[in-house]
């Protein structure tokens, strides 16, 4: 074989390889969106509550104007959705004591209610923490690199389709 085969070859595996990553990956978050649902199913919370819900555990607490933005969803909605989160005993809402606005509020969750969450996810950590010990610690350094910079590359096409 001649270089520029091998260097054919090479290139063709690589991009059979790099394809299968991207169908993996779409593959993931539909599976992903899937346990999230049956989640949200046993906690009685509609897709996107259970989404804010997410998001306002990993990042809070939040105003309900950065909430929508992180969620991708007109501040109106999410008047709605903070009601029926708020009703169902998952977050309060609590006046901004950084503002001189009376109306500001940043919304926090309920970390009480988290062992429900945690009860419903413990299959799932548990398959997890079983495929992570079957990688070193180097290998599950690329990973994470792997996983923050798709992350990352996720956010920045979303931002981009949404004129931000």
């Amino acid at each position: 074989m001649t270089s520029s085969t091998t260097g054919r070859t090479r290139q063709a595996r690589r991009r059979r390889r790099t394809t299968e990553i991207k169908d993996s990956l779409r593959g993931l978050g539909i599976q992903l969106s899937l346990l999230n649902r049956q989640v949200g199913t046993h906690l009685e919370l509609k897709d996107v509550d259970f989404r804010c819900l997410d998001l306002i555990n990993r990042f809070g607490p939040l105003s309900p104007t950065t909430l929508a933005r992180y969620a991708g969803l007109h501040p109106a909605t999410m008047t709605g959705i903070l009601d029926r989160l708020q009703h169902a005993g998952w977050i309060v809402r609590e006046r901004d004591p950084e503002t001189t606005d009376r109306r500001a509020v940043t919304v926090r969750a309920l970390r009480e209610r988290n062992n429900e969450l945690y009860a419903l996810l413990t299959g799932m950590n548990t398959s997890m923490d079983e495929i992570f010990a079957n990688y070193t610690d180097d290998q599950l350094d690329v990973i994470a690199d792997f996983l923050q910079r798709t992350t990352d590359a996720g956010r920045d096409a979303t931002d981009e389709l949404a004129g931000r």
